[in-house]
C-alpha cells in the first residue's frame, strides 16, 4: 500500500513540475497524456471486455469538431467562420474564449458518450470480427460524411479558435493546454481505476472470459456492454476537444477520424502494454510515444516503416505485452506465488 502511495505521489509530482523540468517537451507530453487516455479507454472494451473495437476514433473525431464548433457557435456565425477563414476574420475576447472552451469540452464529452448508447444498442450484438469490421466501418463513414458537411469546412477542415493574444504567449498557452490534458488523464485513470473494482469490472471480465455463460448466470449483459462504450466515449471525446483546440486545424480523415493513425495507434498501444490491465495501456502507450517521436527524428521518411517493424515485435515478442512480460518474468511481484514451495517450484519448472 505504501509503495502504491509513493508510485502515485512521484507520478503526480512529476506531471506537475514537467512543463518546468523540460519546457522544450510540453508539447509532446501533452500529446503523450492524451495516447494514453485513448489507450486507457480502448482498454475497456479490447482489455478488460474482450470486444476489439476500431470505432472510438468515431468518438475522437465527434468531439474535435463538437467542442471547436460550439467555441465558434457561441459567439459567432460558424457558416462565416469555414468560409472566410474565421480566425482571421472574428476574434475571440479571452473571456468568450475560454467560455466557449469549456462549453464545447463538456459537450465533447456528453454528446459521444450518447451516440455510443445509441449505437451500442444497435451493434453490441455483435461479437468477433463482425464486431471489430463494424466498428472500422463507423470511423471510415463518419469521416466521408465530416468531408461532406460545409458547415464544418467540409472536406478543407476548420480552423480551431486561436489563442488569444492580449493573454500570454505560446508558452502560456502550451502550459494552459499542458494541464488540461494531465488533469483529464489523472481523471480518466481515478475513473477507471474505480470502476474496475466494482460490480461493472468483474462482469466486463466475465463478458470475455465467456459471455453465454455470463447470461446464463442472469447477467444483462448488454447493459454492461453499452455502459462500458459510453464510459470510453465520454474520455476519448473529451480527448478529442483537447487535441482538436492544441493542434489549431481539424480536417475530417487525417486528424479527427484518422483510423490508420490514431484508430490503430490506441489498439497497438494497449497491446503492447498489456491488454485487461490498468497500468498496461499507460506504460504501453509511454513508450510507443518515446519510439514513435524517435522514429520521427532519426527515420525521417521511414517512420511509417519504423512503425511496421515496432507492430511486427509487438506482435512476435510481446503477444501478451509488456505487463504479460513482467508478471511472468517476476511473477511474485504481482502476487502470483502464494508461498516458498510454489516460488521453487516454478523456479524448478524454469
Amino acid at each position: 500500500m505504501k509503495k502504491n502511495i509513493l508510485l502515485y505521489s512521484a507520478l503526480l509530482i512529476f506531471g506537475l513540475v514537467a512543463p518546468f523540468l523540460f519546457p522544450a517537451f510540453k508539447l509532446q507530453i501533452s500529446f503523450l497524456w492524451i495516447l494514453i487516455i485513448l489507450a486507457m479507454t480502448w482498454d475497456v472494451q479490447g482489455g478488460q471486455m474482450g470486444y476489439n473495437t476500431f470505432g472510438n476514433i468515431l468518438f475522437f473525431g465527434i468531439g474535435m469538431y463538437l467542442c471547436a464548433g460550439i467555441q465558434i457557435g457561441m459567439f459567432f456565425p460558424l457558416a462565416e467562420w469555414t468560409i472566410s477563414g474565421g480566425e482571421k476574420t472574428f476574434v475571440h475576447t479571452p473571456t468568450q474564449y475560454f467560455q466557449g472552451f469549456f462549453v464545447g469540452l463538456i459537450f465533447a464529452g456528453i454528446v459521444p458518450a450518447l451516440v455510443a448508447g445509441l449505437i451500442g444498442y444497435g451493434i453490441l450484438g455483435l461479437r468477433g470480427h463482425y464486431f471489430a469490421i463494424c466498428t472500422l466501418a463507423l470511423g471510415i463513414a463518419a469521416g466521408e460524411i465530416a468531408g461532406g458537411i460545409e458547415l464544418i469546412g467540409a472536406g478543407q477542415g476548420m480552423t480551431s479558435p486561436p489563442w488569444p493574444k492580449n493573454i500570454g504567449d505560446t508558452e502560456l498557452r502550451s502550459e494552459f493546454f499542458y494541464y488540461i490534458c494531465f488533469l483529464l488523464m489523472i481523471a480518466t485513470f481515478v475513473f477507471l481505476q474505480w470502476a474496475y473494482k466494482t460490480r461493472f469490472g468483474l462482469v466486463l471480465n466475465a463478458i470475455r472470459d465467456n459471455e453465454d455463460k455470463a447470461e446464463a448466470m442472469g447477467i444483462y449483459t448488454m447493459r454492461y456492454k453499452i455502459i462500458g462504450w459510453v464510459v470510453s466515449a465520454f474520455f476519448v471525446g473529451m480527448a478529442g476537444g483537447l487535441m482538436g483546440n492544441m493542434v489549431g486545424y481539424i480536417e475530417p480523415t487525417e486528424i479527427a477520424f484518422a483510423g490508420p493513425t490514431f484508430g490503430v495507434f490506441m489498439v497497438l498501444m494497449a497491446i503492447l502494454g498489456g491488454k485487461g490491465t490498468l497500468w498496461g495501456p499507460v506504460i504501453g502507450a509511454t513508450v510507443f510515444h518515446l519510439f514513435k517521436e524517435g522514429f520521427w527524428i532519426f527515420f525521417l521518411g521511414w517512420q511509417y516503416v519504423a512503425l511496421g517493424v515496432l507492430i511486427v515485435v509487438i506482435v512476435v515478442f510481446f503477444p501478451e505485452g509488456i505487463m504479460g512480460w513482467l508478471r511472468e518474468k517476476y511473477p511474485e511481484k504481482f502476487g502470483e506465488i502464494v508461498d516458498e514451495a510454489d516460488r521453487k517450484a516454478q523456479v524448478e519448472l524454469k
